[in-house]
């Protein structure tokens, strides 16, 4: 007779291994947000069969992937089988101010979700694989197709969204004067900060198509606001006291990022501030949301997430010099930088 102790499980192999499994929490992440499970459920809980009905979806197959997602307190099933919001659900809903349902949309995307997949052949050798997936670069990508600009703008608006304030509530921005967005997308960042600094004016300045959804034509700001289209790699509006460039920088290689800076330094004036707004990525092993991010920069755009000393270099190799970073509450911090003597 075998008398041998069992021995304990492993926690290491259920940890991997669903660690290994987690695509599957974003896809079904996905197929909730996209066939609008959490619109439904804004008058209370419903059962799986009477989501399936309203959704066009099969009962069996929908509740099983609304039970995962409520290991992750994305959605929570009682004990008679129905479906509750919880408040990361909240979030999914389409009709909330603070909705995130088009940034889930756009991070689970094929144009996300297909270069990750080769993560090993961008480690391997240094450059996204985008382009070869899809023919062109990405944004030249999101020009090519309206759908898919649409939805990355759509989606940056949403993540945006949840940071504006904080980060135009962190500055102590000048009393009077003019503030560019560069590269703004839908000037949520420029509306706030005009919202918060009465005496400011400001001018959005991205591509043309991306303007004309902007978000800067309401009563409290008329007379206070321009949008301007151009190209940030050749020029920006000329001698603004603030220029703004949230989440641009980390978009870019170390070379186009210094071609941007060098062109915001030739509008600016002695006295002017830039303003990049973007992790930092802090120097320890605790999470952060900037890390993550940074594998989908490359794995995308060929861009990464930079620490303070990369920002410094950057801003020394564009003719200016850092002079501070701001946290602001949320996933990005605010790096100024000043005109180098």
């Amino acid at each position: 007779m075998d008398h041998t102790t069992p021995s304990a499980p492993d926690p290491h192999v259920a940890h991997l291994t669903d660690y290994a499994l987690s695509y599957l929490h974003s896809a079904a992440l996905r197929t909730a947000a996209s066939i609008g499970v959490a619109d439904h459920l804004a008058d209370g809980p419903r059962g799986a069969g009477e989501l399936a009905a309203l959704t066009g979806a099969s009962e069996g197959h929908l509740r099983r992937i609304l039970r995962l997602l409520a290991t992750r307190d994305v959605f929570r099933e009682d004990d008679k089988g129905a479906f509750h919001l919880t408040p990361l659900a909240e979030r999914l809903r389409s009709d909330t101010p603070s909705s995130l349902r088009e940034a889930v949309l756009m991070a689970t995307d094929d144009s996300f979700t297909r270069p990750a997949a080769r993560l090993e052949d961008t480690v391997r050798t240094g450059r996204s694989v985008f382009d070869e997936i899809y023919g062109a670069p990405f944004f030249e990508y999101l020009s090519r197709d309206p759908g898919a600009g649409e939805a990355f703008d759509r989606g940056m608006a949403s993540v945006s969204s949840g940071e504006d304030d904080g980060v135009a509530a962190a500055y102590a921005f000048p009393a009077k004067g003019t503030v560019v967005d560069v590269g703004g997308g839908r000037g949520g960042l420029l509306r706030r900060a005009l919202v918060r600094n009465p005496g400011l004016t400001g001018v959005l300045y991205d591509r043309d198509a991306v303007l004309r959804g902007h978000s800067l034509d309401v009563p409290e700001l008329a007379g206070r606001w321009e949008v301007r289209p151009g190209d940030f790699f050749t020029s920006v509006p000329a001698g603004a006291d603030v220029y703004l460039l949230k989440r641009i920088l980390h978009d870019w290689p170390d070379e186009d990022c210094v071609r941007i800076l060098r062109t915001c330094r030739a509008g600016m004036t002695a006295d002017s501030r830039l303003l990049a707004v973007d992790a930092v990525i802090p120097q320890d092993n605790a999470p952060h949301p900037g890390k993550i991010l940074d594998v989908l920069m490359m794995t995308t755009l060929n861009g990464q997430e930079r620490g303070e000393e990369e920002f410094r270099r950057l801003f020394a190799e564009a003719g200016l010099r850092l002079v501070r970073v701001v946290p602001t509450g949320t996933a990005v911090s605010i790096v100024e930088a000043a005109v180098a003597a």
